[in-house]
């Protein structure tokens, strides 16, 4: 990547207008015309901005990512043609922080990975869906990837390897025509008026966060590269706790000479 690259794909600036949630984002491309920001976004996905006669931003209704992430279509009509990009947005406040990318039931992954029914078992007792099968586990509710077996890591460690590509995909990019081909993360610290941003297309990102080992943490959890599965757990005490979910750390995408 150039040095003209990663100052379009990465910047800094004062959030004028305020800065409260994900609708700022819609809002400033909506208004690209005298949003330096929303300009330097569309540079970003490689627009030349003279060949732009409008930008129509819109909340994709109906998405199952987490409420700290927006999946926005963008309309953008030029001279020759209109183009439709769909971008997912991270907003984070603290640069070494963790964010869910996506929670489900495990019969919701099954549709979608086809878990083999002894995998399957395996993870409702790491969800907590099932109790742990063995004496004095660490937690009464669910089981610690470290607590099963040798055997029964590697089982679930060569499921995750065989199906790695799948996985990162559907976590991160999702299917059908909402899949996201960009991912845009705005960090904002607390007590401060500017933002850090990032936007890279969804090929990068997957590369990035998905391109490693599979692993058991010293937590007990499971990585895929730099993205981390654990049970759901908080929700105080209620059943969907027994969620699966999948974390990273969205600001690893912003420089962090900041």
């Amino acid at each position: 990547m150039t040095d003209k690259e990663m100052l379009i794909n990465r910047g800094s600036t004062t959030a004028k207008n305020g800065f409260k949630n994900e609708d700022f984002t819609i809002t400033e491309f909506n208004n690209w015309k005298n949003s330096e920001l929303a300009q330097s976004w569309l540079k970003a996905m490689n627009y030349d901005l003279t060949d732009i006669e409008s930008v129509r931003a819109s909340k994709v209704k109906g998405s199952y990512k987490a409420d700290i992430q927006v999946e926005i279509k963008i309309e953008i009509k030029l001279k020759s043609l209109t183009d439709i990009q769909n971008l997912q947005v991270k907003l984070v406040s603290n640069p070494k922080g963790f964010n869910q990318i996506d929670k489900r039931w495990l019969k919701s992954y099954n549709e979608l990975w086809n878990i083999p029914s002894d995998v399957y078992e395996l993870l409702q007792h790491f969800t907590g869906e099932k109790p742990p099968k063995i004496v004095n586990p660490r937690d009464e509710r669910r089981m610690f990837a470290d607590e099963f077996s040798q055997e029964e890591q590697q089982l679930l460690i060569k499921f995750l390897n065989d199906n790695k590509t799948l996985i990162v995909n559907d976590i991160l990019k999702g299917r059908g025509k909402f899949s996201a081909e960009w991912m845009l993360v705005i960090l904002k610290l607390k007590d401060t008026d500017t933002i850090n941003w990032a936007l890279e297309p969804i090929n990068k990102v997957l590369n990035h966060f998905g391109n490693g080992e599979i692993s058991i943490t010293s937590r007990g959890s499971f990585k895929i590269g730099n993205i981390t599965i654990q049970r759901k757990g908080g929700d105080n005490g209620r059943e969907t706790a027994n969620m699966l979910q999948f974390k990273i750390n969205p600001a690893e995408l912003i420089e962090q000479n900041i």
